[in-house]
């Protein structure tokens, strides 16, 4: 009976081979240091922004120091007192909900008809909707205070001052983009439902609001954050295009600068307070911001 000798097998070690398509350490180690570097200099300044709203006067006025002698709520109670930042809240609050939903409602119906519709002027409407995100906002600024003027001096409708000529002026912006965007997305949604539903006995209102909608959400949801904050953050109009009564938080918290002394702590709380809706918002409505939804609807 013959036997079988084996060949010595190197011993085994706990180092798992690399694999020849992984990237090299050093790339690995550099990344590491550059979303480190990255991280620290996105948080930076939210540390700032958090803990000078956390200071007395005292800390922020002078030299900055970055851990404070002491830390006080009061800031946040302040804000309320020293300008009426209730009322611009509620001023935002209305000309930002009211922009976004007509922004959307309109780029809907003005999408859907461009995308499944042929019409004489088609290319014309599409491109001269492009052409509009070309020039900057300051351009239209004059323009639209003397169009203003003019309309509420000849038949006493008031836009000048008021939230409905800010509201209007935001759709100007908004409107455009979200129609553009929009095409483009239901140009993705396959033609093969709609004519499912209109076998079905749906009719072209029926396929819009039935299937196309309902498939479009991430499209329409992207659409209205991006209307929201364009309405949210404006400066440049809300500063000439309100008053005192209509003025938004944009421009409010100039409020607490005065020839005498800048509210820094205050400015940053009420800063914080700003932001609480636009990052709740995008928290709430992440998960609607992807793509894809109506992948295998049709086999």
């Amino acid at each position: 009976m013959s036997s079988t000798t084996r060949a010595p097998q190197p011993p085994l070690t706990s180092r798992t081979p690399r694999s020849p398509m992984a990237p090299p350490r050093s790339f690995l180690w550099s990344r590491g240091i550059f979303l480190t570097l990255l991280t620290v200099f996105v948080l930076v300044p939210v540390y700032v922004m958090i803990s000078s709203s956390l200071k007395p006067l005292a800390d922020v006025t002078g030299k900055f120091r970055w851990l404070p002698s002491g830390l006080t709520f009061r800031p946040y109670i302040d804000i309320w007192s020293t300008v009426p930042l209730a009322r611009y809240f509620v001023n935002s609050l209305i000309v930002a909900g009211a922009a976004t939903i007509c922004s959307v409602i309109i780029a809907v119906f003005s999408a859907y008809a461009v995308s499944r519709y042929n019409f004489r002027g088609k290319r014309v409407f599409t491109v001269t909707v492009l052409s509009t995100q070309m020039f900057p906002g300051i351009l239209f600024l004059l323009p639209l205070f003397l169009l203003y003027v003019n309309i509420g001096n000849a038949t006493g409708i008031a836009l000048f001052g008021s939230r409905g000529g800010l509201i209007l002026t935001y759709l100007t912006f908004s409107l455009p983009f979200s129609i553009w965007m929009l095409i483009g997305y239901f140009d993705s949604v396959p033609r093969d439902l709609d004519e499912a539903a209109l076998v079905d006995g749906c009719g072209p209102l029926g396929a819009l609001f039935r299937i196309v909608v309902p498939a479009a959400i991430p499209g329409i949801v992207a659409v209205a954050v991006y209307a929201f904050m364009t309405a949210w953050g404006e400066v440049l109009f809300a500063s000439v295009m309100t008053n005192d009564t209509t003025r938004t938080l944009a421009v409010g918290l100039q409020g607490y600068s005065t020839l005498n002394d800048v509210y820094w702590n205050q400015i940053m709380a009420a800063s914080l307070v700003v932001s609480v809706p636009v990052v709740a918002g995008f928290l709430l409505l992440q998960r609607y911001l992807v793509t894809g939804l109506t992948a295998g609807a049709v086999k």
